[in-house]
């Protein structure tokens, strides 16, 4: 951003729906003000009306723009106090300077109206669009700026007394009525001179003033101040004029500071490391240049920087001092030359040859005993000139510098690492977004002037036409319809920035297959909307057809990118971000998620080494929301240590975190320079509902991953998890709001069309991080997202099939315990509830507190029980023991199959006798709400008529007998003694299996 440049930000105020009368006759008079960076505009005031419509665009000037995303935009409605007793409060809205866009991205985005105080009524919303403008900052002239500030000082008397007019109403008001609109700021006695004016600026700020009768958009106390220092992350209210509180919160200044290493490595062992930069080297005598390379040797380390001639190497390289085998380090220069050497062959004449001989420049040693230690946040140690000991060349001098530090270390990250490989790019460790997804829909309307076929083809009486469109590699298509019908039918795209150019739609006849013709639409410069009261706007499209046909019609349609929604990219039940797309509906974090990911231990060997022993080169994947990292990859080690923490903002509570641990073996390349793949090693997930605030949870997992021949425990995982919040309020909030934006329930999409968007995201999501430096694989990513989840698995089947069977079993322990009751297995039970039916029958008020409070004593008492470690992927409930080979081969075969024949024929044969089992199953449901319906409609007319009669008698005796007489007595019918009780079913029973069914009229 140049020096020269200002930013103005443009709030259009365009019009609020439902307001709250406030003026005493069923109406509001509603004026806006609005407040940014201690600047005040305000909109004109719309008489009697409770559905405003302004279109004003009000301008402010952001006087820091590296701080305008701390700033806090407050819009406040007001009734006019001109139609009304006083200026009455319509509601408010804060917007953080996080979500303004740049102009042209603007969109129309309504926000419900909140209140002022617990008290408020209000109702409504406001649609407001905001956007900054970035332009050249013109010389400012004394003479205007003099002016204004006239012009300021003599406004300023009027606005304080229209403001204390309304102030002395409020006080009357309130006084009248305490409890509604307690007062923000109570006044201190005995203030001194220049605490009382800013006070009085303040109020008079935070007041809103009177409308004036003939200005329009006019600035309000607009307040510049004279100190040209700004304070980012708060601003008092005496500074600014506004009453805003805390722009960033405690939780976006831990994650986003500067000074985060004193709390970044909180939950990981500190691991020490030897870290040695090496700047450059001086030769003493002036000889040609030549390349230059440095070594360093620590025992059975050996590493060498790269060569450089008249540049600095300026590497710095850290090696695990747990691993070190020698108490001295020695850095050598060497310079590598060229000699000339004559060769001699039989009696041919001598030849020269060129050959590179390194040259030791001389060397220095270092105890690593008296190597100083650094912890951040330490300035960087300072590098020295040291010199070379040689006796060959002496007086070269290397600059080092040596110091003892720890993975917390700023120079960790760009180091060469001795536990990691080196600089090897897919053994480091990497921080990864997700592509930024959007629904694309395609509204497609009608066609116009279609050139249909030529004149050698016979033309159709009817011919059916259907609309393509593609947008990349998703291909769409609509229903058919004879030519002039119109579709009106929705194509809904998965779009991910950077965009695909074109979104192209392709009119074909169905009769012949041919192609009409085609149109292309530019997707980047597509309306963007986030709710359904905006409509985009249609628009015409020639088509274009063969080379010999330049127009070929035209199609009606409407594009936008819907912005209201979350592009689902993720199995719904380990959903981490529910975030909607459009930066306008982004929301304030709840909290903060600090994971650590310590190391592994026993772990089992995955692949060979040079054919002698098994390795295993692991590495931690951990996703949450579109953050993805990967930590560095330890090296031939079955117990790594990786002592690495992560921190992610948290938007909802009811998410998953998933880590996943591979192997890496994309490191190295086959002989045709192919990376490999990386395998699996297993996976956790940590449902962040089913954590407390502000603890810290460290405990191992274990590592299973799923094979072909069974399920294999890989070894274990040592994390540390903590989940901070500092509102418990906002923490709450969240078990109330919807889980998904606003849009999935006002236009929802049907459960087939998201899963095949869901599907066309993970594919999205893959192939961009797969194009990331360095990838991250295609299976890994895969792994992460669940993208199998929809693949037909017998596991899976019998897995769930036992879920329900669990969830029905505390009914069928319930029915247990009646029967008991009933039979009077137990006598003084029995007893018990005839006095408990007599109590309810008596007393029917106490029946709901009763059953509360029961409900709270039980959970209170269970609350001592409850799980204290996190949930973890649990095996017994995979039924993962108990499948055969057979079945898990089913689940890893792809689609289509590659078994042979008779294996795929006695899945088919087992498949359908399960499927029988269902149908039975799903036959006697259906039976059992058809007899209940024949019962109502005279299909047996004998068994209706007996129903008929008992209804007659039924409700006879109902007029006669009281209710509670009658719930008495059914009870102890109920649970009469068993010698008054008969063996065969009861009479209603037998009377309604005797009713008729459709099952006998199926083929």
């Amino acid at each position: 951003m140049a020096e020269n440049c200002t930013r103005k930000l443009i709030v259009e105020i365009c019009n609020a729906k439902n307001l709250m009368p406030k003026d005493g006759q069923g109406t509001a008079s509603a004026y806006a003000i609005v407040d940014f960076d201690g600047q005040r505009r305000r909109t004109k005031t719309k008489f009697r009306d409770l559905n405003p419509v302004w279109d004003e665009k009000l301008e402010f000037l952001v006087h820091d723009i590296e701080s305008m995303a701390a700033e806090m935009l407050e819009i406040n409605l007001y009734n006019d106090k001109k139609m009304g007793k006083r200026s009455t409060f319509l509601g408010k809205v804060k917007l953080a300077g996080s979500v303004f866009v740049k102009a042209g991205e603007e969109t129309l985005v309504y926000y419900p109206l909140e209140k002022r105080s617990v008290f408020s009524q209000i109702k409504g919303e406001i649609g407001v669009k905001v956007f900054y403008v970035d332009e050249e900052a013109p010389p400012a002239p004394a003479e205007p700026a003099a002016e204004q500030k006239a012009e300021t000082a003599e406004e300023k008397p009027k606005e304080e007394e229209d403001k204390k007019e309304e102030n002395v109403e409020e006080k009357k008001e309130e006084e009248e009525k305490p409890k509604e609109e307690p007062p923000k700021e109570e006044e201190k006695p005995n203030r001194p001179p220049a605490e009382a004016s800013k006070s009085e600026d303040t109020t008079a700020a935070a007041t809103p003033p009177p409308p004036p009768p003939e200005v329009e958009n006019p600035p309000i106390a607009h307040k510049e101040e004279a100190s040209s220092t700004k304070v980012v992350a708060t601003k008092s209210k005496a500074e600014t004029g506004k009453s805003s509180q805390l722009v960033i919160n405690e939780l976006e200044l831990r994650s986003l500071s500067g000074d985060h290493n004193r709390i970044a490595y909180d939950l990981v062992d500190r691991m020490p490391f030897l870290y040695v930069r090496v700047v450059k080297a001086k030769r003493a005598n002036k000889e040609p240049a030549c390349p230059l390379h440095a070594k360093l040797v620590i025992g059975t380390h050996s590493i060498k920087t790269k060569s450089q001639i008249d540049k600095d190497w300026d590497q710095v390289f850290a090696f695990d001092k747990e691993g070190l085998n020698s108490s001295s380090l020695e850095v050598s220069v060497w310079a590598e030359e060229e000699k000339k050497e004559e060769q001699k062959e039989g009696d041919a004449a001598a030849t020269a040859a060129t050959v590179v001989v390194d040259n030791c420049l001389g060397a220095v040693s270092f105890d690593l005993q008296e190597v100083p230690k650094r912890v951040p946040p330490d300035s960087p140690l300072a590098p020295q000139w040291y010199s070379l000991e040689s006796e060959k060349s002496p007086g070269n001098d290397v600059m080092v510098s040596v110091w003892v530090g720890t993975q917390a270390d700023e120079a960790f990250q760009e180091a060469w690492q001795s536990d990691s490989g080196g600089l090897i790019p897919e053994t480091r460790a990497k921080v990864y977004l997700s592509p930024k997804l959007w629904y694309l829909r395609l509204t497609v309307i009608q066609t116009q002037d279609l050139q249909l076929g030529s004149g050698s083809e016979p033309k159709v009486r009817s011919p059916e036409l259907y609309v393509k469109a593609q947008l990349g590699a998703q291909l769409f298509k609509t229903s058919r319809t004879p030519v002039g019908s119109a579709w009106n039918e929705d194509l809904v795209f998965v779009a991910a920035e950077p965009f695909e150019p074109f979104l192209v739609v392709m009119v074909e006849d169905w009769s012949n297959g041919q192609l009409v013709g085609q149109a292309k639409i530019h997707v980047p410069s597509l309306e963007r909307r986030t709710d359904d009261k905006t409509e985009p706007k249609s628009r015409w499209f020639n088509l274009v057809g063969a080379e010999n046909k330049p127009y070929a019609g035209r199609i009606h349609v409407k594009a936008c990118l819907e912005g209201g929604y979350h592009v689902l990219d993720e199995a719904a039940h380990v959903t981490s971000d529910i975030q909607a797309a459009a930066k306008q509906l982004a929301k304030p974090p709840i909290g903060l998620l600090d994971v650590g990911i310590r190391g592994a231990s026993n772990l089992l060997p995955v692949k060979t080494k040079d054919g002698t022993r098994g390795t295993t080169d692991a590495y931690v994947v951990a996703k949450y929301g579109q953050k993805w990292i990967r930590t560095r990859t330890i090296l031939d080690r079955f117990n790594p240590r990786w002592n690495e923490q992560y921190t992610w903002d948290v938007y909802d509570p009811c998410t998953v975190l998933t880590i996943g641990v591979f192997d890496n073996g994309r490191y190295k390349r086959d002989e045709a320079g192919k990376p490999g793949r990386d395998l699996r090693i297993g996976k956790i997930r940590v449902r962040l509902s089913t954590l407390d605030t502000n603890k810290v949870y460290l405990n191992s997992y274990m590592l299973t991953v799923l094979l072909p021949n069974g399920a294999k425990k890989m070894g274990e995982i040592e994390i540390a998890v903590r989940f901070s919040c500092s509102s418990w309020l906002s923490l709450i909030q969240a078990y109330g709001t919807p889980l998904l934006p606003r849009m999935h329930y006002l236009r929802p999409l049907g459960p087939a069309q998201q899963d095949i968007l869901r599907q066309t995201a993970m594919r999205m999501v893959t192939a961009r991080l797969a194009r990331s430096e360095p990838p991250l694989g295609q299976e890994v990513v895969q792994f992460m997202l669940d993208t199998d989840t929809h693949v037909w698995s017998m596991r899976k089947s019998k897995a769930n099939w036992f879920r329900v069977v669990g969830c029905l079993s505390h009914v069928a322990i319930l029915a247990r315990w009646l029967d008991g009751i009933r039979t009077w297995a137990h006598p003084p039970t029995t007893i018990l509830v005839h006095v408990l039916l007599i109590a309810v029958v008596m007393c029917p008020q106490l029946v709901l507190s009763t059953i509360f409070m029961y409900t709270f004593l039980i959970l209170a008492l269970r609350f001592r029980y409850r799980m204290r470690v996190p949930h973890n992927v649990d095996l017994r409930l995979s039924y993962v023991d108990a499948v055969g080979p057979d079945e898990l081969d089913e689940e890893f075969d792809g689609l289509p199959t590659t078994r042979s024949l008779d294996i795929v024929q006695f899945r088919y044969d087992r498949l359908r006798a399960l499927a029988s089992r269902a149908q039975t199953l799903l036959g006697d449901v259906a039976a059992q709400g058809e007899r209940l319906e024949a019962l109502f409609n005279w299909k047996d007319p004998r068994a209706t008529g007996i129903f008929v009669v008992v209804c007659l008698f039924a409700s006879l005796l109902f007029y006669v007998v009281p209710f509670k007489v009658f719930v008495l007595g059914s009870g102890f019918y109920y649970i009469r003694h068993p010698r008054f009780r008969g063996d065969m079913p009861s009479a209603p029973l037998n009377f309604f299996r005797r009713l008729p069914s459709l099952s006998d009229q199926i083929m």
